[in-house]
């Protein structure tokens, strides 16, 4: 009788020690999986935020693509890109965030009037001739370099 029952014992503490075994299992293959999936969204926002900067300035660029329409200006202390004649689109880096203005042409505002639009450690503009420079930096420091044919510069010398 008492061998019986260190028999069950020790069954009852097999059975303890397995499901311990397969607990310890779950929560190591959970904790891996909640760490690769972290690891993999900071990599697509940092990713998102490097593509996101150039394509927005660029998509403003071929939005506003016509004669005499794109120009590189001073704005405040900065220099902005501008984008119209009657009203101005500016888009410009202020404050580390790449900002855009909408407004008349003769509204007198300052940078910080802006709407935020992407966090940014740099943005700069040069025209040469027909070919836009843009420089942008993400908030991570990763820099890249933008250069954009305008066809409408080719138009309004024609």
């Amino acid at each position: 009788m008492k061998q019986t029952t260190i028999k069950h014992h020790l069954d009852g503490l097999l059975a303890l020690i397995l499901f311990g075994v397969f607990a310890v299992s779950i929560l190591g293959v959970l904790l891996c999986g909640a760490d690769a999936y972290n690891r993999l969204t900071q990599r697509d926002q940092a990713a998102y935020e490097h593509r996101t900067g150039l394509q927005y300035v660029a998509a403003r660029v071929r939005q506003a693509d016509a004669a005499g329409e794109i120009r590189v200006e001073p704005f405040g202390d900065i220099d902005a890109l501008v984008l119209g004649q009657e009203y101005l689109t500016r888009v410009y880096y202020y404050d580390g965030y790449i900002m855009e203005l909408y407004a008349d042409a003769s509204a007198e505002l300052e940078p910080q009037d802006g709407e935020k639009i992407l966090p940014a450690a740099g943005l700069d503009f040069s025209l040469t001739d027909d070919l836009l420079n843009i420089s942008f930096t993400d908030s991570q420091g990763n820099a890249d370099t933008l250069l954009l044919n305008l066809r409408s510069q080719k138009e309004a010398e024609q």
